[in-house]
Order: structure tokens, then sequence, then C-alpha cells
């Protein structure tokens, strides 16, 4: 099981700057280079408190880049549905050379309604414009004199500089937290899946898994898949104390995404079928439930040890696990304690145990 982090700041300028926010997360990267982390990752969202300090992470990613020389990068992630292709497929080419070839990049949909308006871009293309957007990079990452003629971009023929330093490309990640259909696209495609426990049931999640495990088999693939999982994560010496500050960041998490999908009340569209219901997100504190169930990793450094073994048993133990460290609401001393206890009393004695 390889373990990292992923910053999804769920603050404002009310509640924090976006230049104290960026540097206590930088802090945390050079911590998790030290300390031996698998990889850092961010977010891409717009206008909210949920994600909206990120509206690009290969900015963030770049300036990770350099002050680090081991950890992996991803997108957490990145939607080709607001940018050209081109002009996506050359940044995250820059990324990968400027990391000496640590890019890990994550591809999704998108699903806030005013992310897309302010776009001008329909909901209903979301899906198309994303399978699109995803093959045009790839396509440029990888032909020379490369030539598209889709339904949203027509270019070349042209050969993207700098080339991707990992070859034939970076690992693509499809990120999916509610489609089966993009589980199972995402696997046929040779794509890697990126997926969140919090916002699914466990019987969902093990579904998702499953599917994307059997679709790659039969798909032929012959690298093996990566399946990554995000979640929130507070660790500390004092069980009750992790507790009352895991709380106290769920719910503030829980208020910012309540916010951010009010528009779903008066919104519908035929590529996001159900989501009218996530407008209700916030009607209940479901913490507790939350925690039993393992969708947040929280309490003593035994108890998250306890947690992150059932995950993979359920799971498989060769996921990749993203933790949620630093949202913004919590101090990043909090941050920096929960990640030297994982380093020094959970990670050693994950490694014996698996």
């Amino acid at each position: 099981m390889k373990i990292g982090i992923v910053f999804f700041p769920t603050v404002g300028p009310r509640d924090k700057s976006a230049q104290d926010y960026f540097d206590e997360a930088l802090h945390l990267v050079d911590l998790a280079e030290d300390l031996g982390f698998d990889h850092v990752k961010m977010v891409e969202h717009y206008f909210f408190p949920y994600g909206g300090y990120s509206p690009d992470p290969v900015t963030f990613l770049a300036a990770a880049a350099g002050r680090t020389r081991r950890v992996r990068l991803g997108t957490s992630a990145t939607i080709p549905a607001f940018v050209h292709p081109v002009k996506l497929a050359g940044k995250l080419a820059m990324l990968d050379n400027i990391s000496h070839g640590r890019l890990d990049a994550a591809f999704g949909r998108a699903f806030l309604p005013d992310e897309f308006r302010a776009f001008g871009i329909s909901l209903d293309e979301s899906r198309s414009r994303f399978t699109e957007g995803v093959e045009a990079v790839k396509l440029l990452w990888t032909t020379e004199n490369a030539e598209w003629n889709g339904a949203f971009h027509r270019f070349g023929p042209v050969t993207l500089l700098p080339r991707p330093v990992q070859q034939p490309h970076p690992p693509v990640f499809v990120a999916s937290a509610r489609s089966l259909d993009s589980v199972a696209a995402a696997a046929r495609s040779g794509h890697h899946l990126q997926t969140v426990p919090n916002a699914m049931s466990v019987a969902e999640l093990g579904e998702r898994i499953g599917l994307f495990r059997s679709t790659w088999s039969a798909a032929g693939h012959r690298a093996a898949p990566q399946i990554q999982l995000s979640f929130p994560c507070v660790v500390s010496d004092s069980p009750d104390e992790a507790r009352r500050k895991g709380r106290l960041d769920e719910q503030r998490n829980t208020a910012a995404i309540s916010a951010a999908v009010r528009s779903w009340q008066s919104t519908s569209s035929s590529a996001y079928p159900g989501y009218e219901s996530l407008a209700n997100i916030g009607g209940r504190d479901a913490f507790d439930d939350k925690l039993a169930d393992d969708k947040l990793l929280v309490g003593s450094p035994d108890e998250v040890l306890g947690q992150l073994e059932r995950v993979a048993a359920r799971c498989g133990d060769d996921i990749v696990i993203s933790l949620g460290v630093h949202s913004g609401h919590l101090s990043v001393r909090d941050a920096d304690t929960t990640m030297r206890l994982l380093a020094e009393q959970v990670f050693p004695k994950l490694l014996t145990s698996g």
C-alpha cells in the first residue's frame, strides 16, 4: 500500500488568506518528501470555498516540484472541458519535465453547475468533452505532427514541445465518484482510477472497485491497474482530540460542499442523473457513521492503522491511499502532527502487517 497526501482546500478569505494556505501546504509538501510519503496531489475547482483556492493544480504542483526530488505529483483532477487540449497537454508536459518524470495526470468531468456556467459550457456535453479532451491530450503527448478534428476542438498538424519525460506518456487516471459507466470506460481505455469513499456507501465502493478490476482484466491491459482512494485524515496521540478535530473538519467540509452544490436545486442534466439529490448533502451530521465505515481515517495511530488494514482487506493491499490532511480549518500544526505520527507509528507497522 502506498500512501500520500491530497490538498483539497475548503476555506475562503473569511477563514484564511490563500497566501497563508499555500505557505502551509508547501510546508506539508516538504514534510511529505522528508517523511517518505508516496505522493502529493491537488484538486481543481473554482469560486467556492469548496476547492476554490485551487483553480490550477499545475501551478501548485510546479512549486512542489521545485522543492522536492522524490514524491510523485498528481492532479486530482484537472478538467479537460475547461481548457483547450493543446494548452492542457503542454502544461502537464512541462510539469513532467520540471519534476523529472514524477507526474500522475488525473482528469475529471467536473460536476458543479456554476463552474460550467462560468465557462459557457453545457453540463450535457461534459462526458463527450471529457472523453475528447483526454484522448486529444494523449495524442499530443505521443504523436508528432498530431492532427485532431473533434466535436469541440480542431488542431494540427502540430508537434507538442516539450515532450513528456515519461514514455509513452505519464500515467493517466480518471476521477469518478458516482458513475459506474465512467469507471468501466476508464478501465477499458487503460486509465487508472481515482475515487472518494466518502462520497458513497461501502457496498458502492466495493462494486466500483470490482467493476474496474474485472473490466481492466477483460480488456487485456499489460500494466497493473492503479486505484487511488482519498480519505480525510486526522491523527493524534489522544483519540478524543483526534475525533473532536476530525468532526469539526468534516462539518466544515460538508458545509463547503453544501454551498457549492446548492445550484443543483434548480439544475438538471441527462449527463448527471440523480445529482439533484446533492442539494440535500448537508442535511445531517454523519461523522460517526462515516468513521465507523472507515470513510474518515481519524483517531490514534493504532486506530488509524486498524482502519487502513480494514480498507486494504476490503479493497486490496495494492491500492494507493491519498490523505486529506489539511483542508484549512484545522491548524497546520495538526496536519504536521498527523503526518509525523503516520510516518513514525503507522507506516512501519503497516509494512510489517502487510
